[in-house]
């Protein structure tokens, strides 16, 4: 069944309408109001970019105010892309009315995703026909490589960062990510944050930037180059 999403915005910060879209798709228990809190720190790299981060499908059970993309209890492989598969098609809907919306083209899109919403942003990113502009994932882990090399249709540039001290999603989960996309195939750039645990440190705030900027070739990293 795909649910129709949402959740909050924040516009171009020189208004007008946007000729790039940021889609964020949040953590497990978390919510869009979380994760729309990444747009004033790349507002200014990304100036004519409207930001988008659309609440989960679902309730998360005993998380306040806070929703899943899908259940999950450990990091089965198993039920992990079972729930991934079920998740995508609200995201890809999502997509598709966003970009609708407007009136933008896949490449002018990138996705960024934490944690759970990371395993969604590298699912439906990889296996969409038409390729958007990146993908960055912050302390996640690819869901479904077993299937990734037969289903992948695009293959987006992918930036994957990860704090070394992570208790929830550990670091292997970056190095294993990495490996499985490079045997289907494509390929990863990624970045270990020192001391950072499940969560979003300084230096991936600023590489995080600077990936969704020259995915999107902002007028301003053109004009340095």
């Amino acid at each position: 069944m795909t649910v129709f999403l949402g959740g909050p915005r924040v516009p171009p910060v020189r208004g007008g309408k946007p000729d790039a879209l940021v889609i964020l798709l949040h953590g497990y228990g978390s919510n869009g109001a979380d994760l729309i809190s990444l747009a004033p720190y790349w507002a200014e790299a990304l100036p004519t970019a409207a930001f988008v981060s659309p609440n989960a499908i679902e309730p998360a059970p005993g998380a306040l105010g806070g929703y899943q993309w899908f259940p999950i209890s450990n990091l089965d492989p198993n039920l992990m892309e079972q729930g991934a598969r079920h998740a995508a098609q609200s995201v890809d809907r999502f997509i598709d009315r966003e970009l609708e919306r407007y009136g933008l083209p896949p490449e002018r899109l990138v996705l960024v995703g934490f944690s759970q919403g990371t395993m969604m942003a590298l699912h439906v990113g990889l296996r969409r026909e038409k390729q958007v502009a990146g993908v960055l994932g912050y302390s996640g882990v690819l869901v479904g490589a077993r299937t990734l090399k037969e289903e992948m249709r695009s293959k987006p540039p992918i930036l994957l960062i990860h704090g070394d001290r992570d208790p929830t999603i550990p670091i292997p989960a970056l190095f294993d990510s990495a490996e499985a996309l490079a045997a289907s195939g494509h390929g990863a750039q990624w970045h270990v944050s020192y001391g950072v645990p499940h969560s979003i440190g300084p230096d991936g705030l600023e590489l995080g930037g600077a990936f969704l900027a020259m995915a999107l070739k902002t007028k301003q990293i053109l004009a340095a180059s």
